[in-house]
């Protein structure tokens, strides 16, 4: 089905921090993520990876037969469309695994490519692996309330690191994976080799708002784990090089003008292609 369906309506503009051409034409000057050398990854890895294939495979054939897609699956009953705002209202939160993830949409004019909306995911501090650390960095200038659930949350729950984006098209099918800069999300801002380690241990294992579309989002993180890691390292060196910008005014964690940090178009069926010959090759 069409992921606006029964979503029409006026679209209102809830967001603070608008894109300007600007913060648009920011986009030209990030760093491009280093592609991904399927023949260097081992067995196992690509064994794993072929795995979530068939996990996101399964979670395309289940929803197929009714019509239906993962983005539909995230807006159902949610009522009126409108940009900006978190669909589901309250985020999509795992309390075992401390992983969350929402989906929204920037105004058609907004947007630096052409997509629907995007999912935005996270790991709170009690899912992450106990060697990270927060990155010793500037605090905020002007702090945005980060993607906060409504549940109860322990005090020391509350730092989120935002690991990586997924871009929908009108078909409720990923197009891109990019991150972003923390003023974005308010997030607590995590070095890339610690964002990198969280990787593994995002995962929603619960049914609500759809069990096919928690299982195909976790998949996700599997599937595409070698461009993951290349994005969040990619994300730091764009970092880097903006900070070192003659004349910045502002840190360049909170200049919003800096908007996403890295990019990278993805298609699922080249990227499974590409597994099972790096698999046939090794026999």
């Amino acid at each position: 089905m069409s992921v606006s369906r029964s979503r029409s309506g006026r679209f209102t503009r809830t967001r603070r921090f608008m894109r300007s051409r600007n913060a648009l034409a920011a986009h030209h000057r990030i760093v491009r993520p280093a592609a991904v050398d399927f023949t260097s990854l081992s067995i196992t890895e690509l064994r794993a990876m072929s795995a979530a294939a068939s996990e996101v495979r399964e979670c395309y054939r289940v929803l197929t037969k009714t019509g239906d897609n993962v983005v539909g699956e995230v807006l159902r009953d949610q009522g009126v469309f409108r940009e900006w705002d978190h669909y589901p209202r309250d985020d999509i939160y795992d309390a075992l695994t401390h992983a969350q993830f929402y989906y929204h949409a920037h105004p058609a004019n907004q947007r630096a490519w052409d997509e629907h909306g995007h999912f935005h995911t996270f790991l709170r501090t009690r899912g992450m692996p106990r060697s990270v650390k927060p990155a010793g960095v500037p605090p905020p200038l002007d702090p945005v309330a980060p993607a906060l659930d409504k549940r109860p949350v322990s005090a020391d729950n509350t730092a989120l690191s935002h690991l990586v984006a997924i871009s929908m098209n009108a078909a409720g099918l990923p197009i891109r994976l990019f991150t972003t800069n923390r003023w974005v999300t308010g997030e607590t801002w995590y070095a890339a080799a610690d964002v990198c380690a969280m990787l593994d241990y995002f995962a929603i294992d619960h049914t609500h708002p759809s069990w096919a579309l928690n299982r195909w989002i976790s998949a996700m993180f599997r599937l595409f784990k070698p461009q993951m890691l290349e994005l969040v390292r990619a994300r730091d060196r764009t970092i880097a090089a903006w900070r070192s910008r003659a004349g910045a005014k502002v840190s360049a964690y909170d200049d919003r003008l800096l908007e996403v940090t890295s990019m990278l178009a993805i298609d699922i069926d080249r990227q499974i292609a590409r597994i099972e010959a790096a698999l046939t090759r090794l026999g």
